[in-house]
């Protein structure tokens, strides 16, 4: 992990594009420009996923842009995946929760077993299924619809949800919600809401990592990070939430943690950017408050 921190801070010297507070990893492969989800398991590698339209499989991808291992699923397919997380066993969870229109009533999360250890080409998969106990209409009306997610994070033997709010107005509020981690039918347990800023464009959240000591979480939007740290348990919004402006606008999509400090996070391509891996050390940037916005 050590080689990594420094091969990581060494990037601040070759990039002479503006990527705001970020900095460039690799070039990810162009199969996977429509990369929603990843999640590192090992030192200089991560796990990507692609969203809709796009294969069921898991790719592993070094730090120089190299596909080194695809997984084929068995049993479970892409409807909309949207993000990757892990428990402390190594097993990975694939969101299939993408819900574009609010109208689904197939949302899923698939349970893998670490797939670093696994040596064939496909891997099998159990299936989380769930519903959200305060969604009536598929879809609601315009302005209610709060049901899409492309954010999920592990902790403590439940998974949980936060959604990605598509409400028209835009009121900047997104729910929590928490699933047990092991296969079975499950109408989600709302835990709570959150309502980070108000501008569409840079409050929808997109992503979402807890740091090694379960003590820091991150939610990932469109160009800015929010912070939540001295929360309790299973609701975080009640503690304090702190905004990092990254200075970039592209279709960022994942995050994920290499250490409580260290950070990667990849964007789609679209318009002709993005569709990189990027890193960010938390401890390096300019964190502001909530009351200081």
């Amino acid at each position: 992990m050590i080689r990594t921190f420094l091969f990581l801070l060494s990037l601040t010297f070759f990039s002479c594009t503006n990527y705001g507070q970020l900095k460039v990893v690799t070039d990810l492969p162009s199969s996977l420009k429509e990369n929603s989800g990843m999640v590192s398991l090992k030192d200089s590698t991560v796990w990507i996923i692609e969203d809709g339209g796009n294969k069921d499989e898991l790719y592993k991808v070094d730090f120089k842009g190299n596909i080194l291992k695809t997984l084929k699923m068995k049993n479970g397919d892409n409807d909309d995946w949207e993000d990757l997380t892990k428990d402390s066993l190594g097993n990975v969870y694939i969101a299939d929760i993408g819900n574009n229109n609010n109208s689904r009533k197939n949302l899923k999360i698939y349970k893998v077993p670490n797939p670093e250890i696994e040596p064939g080409d496909k891997i099998d998969a159990e299936k989380i299924e769930l519903s959200y106990p305060n969604q009536k209409e598929f879809p609601p009306k315009k302005s209610g619809r709060y049901f899409d997610a492309e954010a999920i994070f592990h902790h403590n033997n439940k998974l949980f949800i936060v959604t990605k709010n598509r409400a028209n107005p835009f009121t900047g509020s997104a729910y929590i919600y928490s699933v047990p981690d092991q296969k079975g039918v499950y109408e989600a347990n709302l835990v709570g809401e959150i309502n980070v800023c108000k501008n569409w464009k840079t409050c929808q959240i997109t992503g979402i990592a807890i740091s090694p000591s379960g003590k820091k979480i991150i939610a990932l939007s469109y160009g800015k990070l929010f912070i939540f740290t001295d929360f309790t348990w299973d609701n975080f919004s009640n503690g304090k939430i702190e905004e990092i402006d990254l200075g970039i606008r592209t279709q960022l999509e994942s995050i994920c943690f290499l250490n409580e400090d260290l950070i990667l996070l990849s964007d789609e391509s679209s318009h002709g950017s993005g569709n990189n891996l990027y890193s960010l050390d938390l401890s390096k940037v300019k964190i502001q408050s909530r009351d200081q916005r």
